[in-house]
């Protein structure tokens, strides 16, 4: 179950203490383990941090040029050369942790022991992936092929989202289906070549992003996760799912921070007094990311046949006082909405 390391990837996971939040978030995203190792000076472990670190640093607003040294883990878990991998392998099951390092006597990382790939359980909840859309803004590449079976890395959009999700430990997956429905249908059939189990819900009529979602009201009584069949993105399921069970949510949104630069100089005035001028402001806002966990009793807000968009669904969750909770993704995440994001994909 150990994996051996060796061409040494974990080194690039190496960020001296000084070194920004920032700089930690662009090396999980960037590198093949999901934790950073943060070393000192003279290159001693000082400890880790992990994608759930950074998380959390989001949610309570963390300034991201912060240190390292203010938000590491300086308790994580180590092991010492002298430690059998069958007992790290134990370590890292008991632990429900992906990897683990190793140090020698002088506190200086040697190698980093993982689980690739390991699933920790197998999750019962269905994934709906919003498959129905005619891509209009991708025209004419849309015109004889659905948007979520257009390649990237020659697999179809919608592969990526089945793959990923499988490899956490999800097997049932609705795919809501109308425009060309019969080019999904015929590729995926029931997902036993994935060994995973596919139905479809076909909508005669547009639905919009959420109407389909009143067929699931009476269906299950897990949480349910839906996803936009158009992006390509590291978002985790099962962190996603993890998180709405924590925290008792009715509804959880995959929330991403979006930096906007304004153009030119922004003006404050009062009355006829300039207070105050702001050279190309950088403007901050959370953008919906198209994944969200929904208690099934949120589908009953919809009227049957309703064609209703997933923001309205919201607000009327929201205005029913509801608990709608943010999870925050620093995760990279791609809407193939335009020909230009179909390219930036195609590309990365």
């Amino acid at each position: 179950m150990i994996k051996k390391n060796k061409k040494l990837f974990w080194k690039n996971n190496l960020l001296n203490e000084n070194l920004t939040v920032i700089d930690a978030i662009k090396c999980i995203n960037d590198n093949r383990l999901k934790i950073v190792l943060v070393i000192n000076k003279r290159n001693k472990f000082i400890g880790t941090i992990t994608d759930g670190d950074i998380r959390r640093a989001l949610i309570n607003k963390v300034d991201l040029d912060l240190p390292l040294k203010k938000i590491v883990k300086k308790n994580s878990f180590f092991v010492t050369n002298k430690i059998s991998n069958e007992d790290i392998s134990k370590i890292l099951l008991k632990n429900k942790i992906q990897q683990i390092p190793v140090l020698n006597k002088r506190k200086k990382i040697i190698d980093v022991k993982y689980l690739e790939n390991q699933k920790f359980k197998d999750y019962e909840n269905s994934i709906v992936v919003m498959a129905g859309g005619k891509g209009t803004r991708l025209m004419p590449l849309t015109k004889k092929i659905p948007k979520p079976m257009l390649l990237i890395k020659d697999r179809p959009i919608i592969e990526h989202i089945l793959l990923s999700a499988k490899d956490e430990g999800f097997n049932n997956f609705f795919f809501t289906v109308s425009y060309l429905s019969n080019h999904i249908k015929n590729f995926f059939k029931n997902g036993k070549n994935w060994q995973v189990k596919i139905k479809y819900l076909f909508e005669k009529k547009p639905l919009g992003t959420a109407g389909g979602l009143k067929y699931f009201q009476s269906i299950d009584k897990k949480p349910i996760i839906v996803c936009n069949g158009d992006i390509i993105s590291n978002v985790r399921f099962a962190e996603l799912l993890e998180f709405h069970i924590r925290n008792k949510a009715f509804v959880t949104v995959a929330t991403k921070p979006h930096k906007t630069t304004n153009l030119y100089g922004v003006v404050k005035i009062k009355g006829k007094r300039i207070i105050g001028i702001s050279e190309k402001p950088v403007n901050v806002s959370n953008i919906n990311v198209g994944v969200y966990v929904f208690n099934p009793k949120a589908f009953s807000f919809i009227k049957k046949n309703e064609n209703l968009a997933m923001d309205k669904l919201i607000e009327r969750l929201i205005k029913a006082s509801k608990q709608v909770f943010s999870y925050p993704v620093y995760e990279s995440w791609l809407d193939i909405g335009r020909k230009i994001d179909f390219e930036k994909a195609k590309n990365q």
